[in-house]
C-alpha cells in the first residue's frame, strides 16, 4: 500500500489493496471543473485517452442522485464497449459517487471538488469490492493522467470563453 506514481500534476496511490486515489490540481474554478465532468457534450471531449485511438461515440448522462450514466467506446456502434452505472451522491460543485455496473467487480467512484488558491484540487477515490477486482481493474487509473491533460485544455477553453 501508499504506493504513489506521479505523472506531471497527477498524483496515483494505492490507498489499500482494494481502492487508488488520484489527486490533480485544475487551474479553474471547481464550477468550471464539476461542470466539466457532468455535462455530457463537455465530458465527450475530454474523457477518452487520445493516445488509446477509441473514440466515445455515445455520452447519456442523467447527472442527480439516482440518476445514470452510459458511455460507449469504439470504431463501430454496433460493438462498442459500454460503460454504465449510476449516481449515488450528486452535490454542484463539490461531489460526484456513482457505481460502475458493467460487470460484478465494479468500483464506485468518488470524486472530490475543492476551491484551493483560484484553482481546483480534484481527488479521484476508487473503491472496489475486492483486492482482486482492483487487480482486474488495473490499468483503468493509468489513462487518467492523459485524460486530466485533455480536461486542461478544455478548461483553458472554457475559461477563455467565458
Amino acid at each position: 500500500m501508499g504506493e504513489k506514481v506521479t505523472s506531471g500534476r497527477t498524483t496515483i496511490e494505492r490507498a489499500s489493496d482494494r481502492e487508488f486515489v488520484v489527486t490533480r490540481t485544475f487551474d479553474a474554478p471547481a464550477r468550471l471543473v464539476f461542470e466539466a465532468w457532468t455535462k455530457a457534450e463537455l465530458f465527450k471531449l475530454w474523457w477518452a485517452p487520445k493516445s488509446i485511438g477509441v473514440p466515445l461515440l455515445a455520452c447519456e448522462m442523467d447527472v442527480r442522485t439516482g440518476g445514470g450514466y452510459s458511455l460507449s467506446f469504439g470504431h463501430d456502434p454496433a460493438q462498442a464497449m459500454t460503460f454504465y452505472g449510476k449516481y449515488l451522491e450528486v452535490t454542484p460543485p463539490s461531489r460526484l459517487v456513482w457505481t460502475n455496473d458493467e460487470g460484478d467487480e465494479g468500483a464506485v467512484t468518488t470524486v472530490i471538488f475543492e476551491d484551493k488558491d483560484g484553482g481546483t484540487l480534484l481527488t479521484l477515490r476508487e473503491t472496489y469490492p475486492s483486492k482482486e477486482a482492483l487487480e482486474a481493474g488495473a490499468g483503468a487509473e493509468q489513462g487518467l493522467p492523459e485524460q486530466f491533460e485533455q480536461l486542461d485544455a478544455l478548461l483553458a477553453d472554457m475559461a477563455a470563453r467565458a
